[in-house]
This record gives C-alpha cells, sequence and structure tokens, in this order.
C-alpha cells in the first residue's frame, strides 16, 4: 500500500540524495564525525523527513514544512562548499552533489505551487 508521500518524485530524489550524502561522508575524516558528517547527515535527512511529515498536514502546514525542507537544502549547500575547500570532496561531485540540490530545490517549489492552488 504505502504512503501518499511516497509517491512522489521530489521525496524520492530526496531520498537518493541522502544516500549520496551517507556514502560521500564515510570518506570524510574519522575527526569530522561530530562535526561536518553530522551536521551534512542530519541536514540531508532532513530534506525528505519535512515532506513526509508536511503531507500528513493542512497545506498551509504542508507549505512550512516544504520551506523547512528547502532551508535544509541550503544548509546541505553550505555545509558541502566548506567540505570542498577542506578537499574532503573533489569539485566534480561537489558539482554534481550541487546539480540535485538545485533540482531538489526547483521541485519543491514546484510541489508548494501545486498544493496553494
Amino acid at each position: 500500500m504505502g504512503f501518499s508521500f511516497e509517491k512522489l518524485d521530489v521525496y524520492n530524489e530526496a531520498n537518493e540524495f541522502v544516500n549520496d550524502i551517507y556514502l560521500l561522508t564515510k570518506t570524510f575524516p574519522r575527526d569530522e564525525m561530530f562535526g561536518l558528517t553530522s551536521q551534512l547527515r542530519r541536514a540531508a535527512v532532513s530534506i525528505p523527513v519535512n515532506i513526509a511529515e508536511g503531507s500528513a498536514r493542512t497545506k498551509k502546514d504542508f507549505n512550512r514544512f516544504i520551506d523547512m525542507a528547502r532551508g535544509s537544502i541550503f544548509e546541505c549547500v553550505t555545509i558541502l562548499r566548506t567540505a570542498l575547500k577542506q578537499e574532503y570532496l573533489n569539485q566534480k561531485r561537489h558539482i554534481d552533489l550541487e546539480e540535485k540540490l538545485t533540482n531538489l530545490s526547483k521541485m519543491l517549489s514546484g510541489l508548494k505551487r501545486s498544493i496553494s492552488q
């Protein structure tokens, strides 16, 4: 059966992004475990979690949860830029992940427009 949010493309893409982040952060230095690794993982997980939780709320509340998911996207962008400067990932991987975040942000904007109608 499943839940309605599981049918949303943006939810599924966000979960794929979470997997990408977990794979990436496994390569981060051990001394970052409670720093960038933890913060990036929490921010990434927050994206699909807010989509799922918001889908069970009113339209007004769902809009607020979508905004929180977008805030988590912006948090990921910032953390990934720090990780790039620390050379925890290469430029190509950074670009790929930022493109996924840009796409997720656009998808969330589209979802927000569709529920506001």
